[in-house]
């Protein structure tokens, strides 16, 4: 059984980064982005397992054009606060060959993870990929990748809820929190 107090010293050790009403007016933004872009292509979208769970459910139902939907499942996280190694705990379909593929996904932090999985669809044959993402991290480097659909920026602080976790916890919030700076 997880330590519940954790989770609550957690969130009271954070502060509102976006509140739930700015979550929402970003998805209702990123679904017409994304609808003006994709209403003639039937595309294949791809929520990234565990965390765009949250930014799937509420951008699908606001995405009036025909499409499919599957999901992958990596990442470079686990329950740990800091990025490791890149996990692949369900691989990309098979059908993606000659599909446009749209990847939702919480966060773009450092890109690496978006990248691997670009790279893969590519491999297989997607004949386009893009991502959407609900956040994404400004940081003072580079990045691998850039998202073609963002919903907030935020600064680089470790962040969750909509979907993104705090050693596993609260990422059934509906706004967005970081971790006070020391």
């Amino acid at each position: 059984m997880p330590d519940l107090s954790e989770a609550w010293a957690f969130l009271q050790r954070s502060d509102p980064v976006s509140s739930a009403d700015e979550v929402e007016g970003a998805i209702r933004r990123l679904a017409a982005e994304i609808e003006a872009e994709y209403r003639e292509r039937y595309p294949l979208l791809l929520a990234v397992m565990g965390g765009a769970v949250v930014f799937a459910g509420q951008l699908l139902p606001r995405l009036r054009f025909p499409l499919d939907f599957d999901y992958i499942h990596v990442s470079r996280y686990g329950t740990a606060t800091q990025g490791g190694g890149l996990e692949w705990r369900v691989a990309p379909p098979q059908h993606v060959s000659g599909r446009a593929v749209l990847v939702v996904d919480d966060i773009l932090d450092g890109g690496q993870t978006m990248r691997a999985i670009r790279d893969r669809l590519l491999e297989l044959g997607a004949s386009s990929v893009q991502c959407a993402v609900l956040v994404e991290k400004t940081l003072s480097r580079d990045k691998p990748i850039a998202a073609d659909f963002v919903g907030l920026r935020i600064p680089d602080r470790f962040v969750f809820g909509c979907g993104m976790d705090a050693k596993g916890f609260w990422r059934n919030l509906p706004e967005i929190r970081a971790m006070k700076e020391n």
